[in-house]
């Protein structure tokens, strides 16, 4: 069942088309492979070389980097849909909307050439690492260090919740190069962890694929960097010092890609719940008889409009180069909250068969909660965006 919503004021033509087809995509080709990924706990590099064949990565990165001369729109509704088809075991997003523009904003011309292309045509599936043991939204802190020896780095280091960990092969890792010096000693180190035959480069090693409550298919790792030997020329942008600064300016993207998906998840809960208590019967009735069930979802709905609404503006504005940090981190924090409310409203519209994992809306809602973790707690975005007001 489709939910009418106001049309959104940032999609084209172009991006309408785009919908269309990757909506047919995934309906036909992975939707029906979704309980094995959830099983196997991964989607594998089939997957990724069948999402470059259909064009669906580095989507906005620039044609003369093998990408798809779009715009973050382009991303935006490939994470909508993605989002629609309930298939958050699929890391393209960061893949394509996370990693690739911090090599495209802030790489050397050689890096760009080297990396992007390769990433646009699956051969390389990126990831980065941010977070540590004792670390999360405070990446001042991170203990993570590179160490220069002569024409390399010595890497060495753990990082956890990594995203694609178990299948990328391009990892952008948060790292010291001056530890004495704070947020100036931050910097990003690109390390290609197989050598040219396949195997794992010395030092480096994939801990544990970790057991989550959601996103099951998601393959989301430990990584250790045991004195791992990266090329100097792998330093993002070629300077030292710079990598608090570019994640700062990109991390904005990341929180509104956030929010973009938690809205198509919704759209989604929306039209699993409208479609069940249409057809369930209780007392002699449909569920959607009762006048509860349907204040229920009128309230739904109109979350869902308020915050597609909200994602819209943010979507105009960051198009246009001219979303600021706050606004991004609010729009993460209040549509992540909205939509684990939506969730746990729709989810108890079907009752006990919503606690089954048969059912589409348990998936959601299982999916739902770390929205409000990742890309910076909840917390800390009210907080970002408090010292601007």
């Amino acid at each position: 069942m489709a939910i009418d919503l106001f049309p959104s004021p940032w999609i084209t033509d172009e991006h309408r088309m785009l919908q269309e087809s990757v909506a047919r995509f995934l309906r036909d080709r992975w939707v029906p492979r979704a309980a094995a990924w959830r099983a196997a706990g991964v989607m594998g590099r089939e997957v990724w070389r069948e999402a470059a064949e259909q064009g669906l990565l580095c989507l906005s990165m620039p044609e003369a980097y093998g990408g798809g001369g779009g715009d973050f729109g382009h991303d935006a509704v490939l994470l909508i849909e993605q989002a629609k088809a309930n298939l958050s075991g699929f890391g393209g997003g960061l893949h394509s909307a996370i990693v690739a523009p911090y090599i495209l904003h802030h790489g050397t011309e050689a890096q760009k050439r080297r990396w992007l292309p390769r990433m646009a045509r699956a051969e390389h599936v990126a990831a980065i690492a941010m977070t540590e043991p004792g670390t999360g939204s405070d990446l001042q802190a991170v203990r993570t260090a590179a160490r220069r020896d002569g024409d390399h780095y010595l890497l060495s280091g753990q990082k956890v919740f990594i995203t694609n960990g178990q299948t990328a092969d391009l990892i952008v890792v948060v790292c010291k190069t001056d530890p004495g010096a704070g947020a100036k000693g931050v910097s990003l180190l690109v390390v290609e962890v197989e050598d040219a035959q396949g195997e794992l480069v010395p030092g480096f090693r994939r801990g544990r694929r970790l057991d989550k409550i959601g996103m099951k298919a998601q393959d989301t790792s430990e990584l250790f960097f045991d004195e791992v030997r990266v090329p100097v020329d792998n330093l993002l942008g070629g300077v030292e010092g710079l990598g608090f600064v570019q994640l700062m300016q990109e991390l904005p993207q990341e929180r509104l890609i956030i929010a973009v998906s938690g809205v198509g998840a919704m759209e989604r809960a929306l039209a699993e719940t409208l479609a069940y208590v249409k057809q369930r019967h209780a007392f002699g009735k449909p569920v959607w008889a009762f006048q509860n069930t349907r204040f229920k979802l009128a309230e739904v709905q109109s979350h869902l409009l308020a915050a597609r609404a909200f994602v819209d503006a943010c979507m105009v504005a960051h198009l246009a180069g001219q979303l600021d940090a706050a606004r991004a981190a609010l729009a993460k924090a209040w549509v992540s909250e909205l939509q684990c409310k939506v969730m746990d409203e729709c989810l108890q519209l079907f009752g006990g068969y919503g606690y089954m994992m048969e059912y589409p809306i348990a998936e959601l809602y299982a999916d739902a909660f770390v929205q409000r973790i990742y890309g910076g707690t909840n917390e800390i975005m009210k907080e970002l965006a408090s010292r601007f007001m």
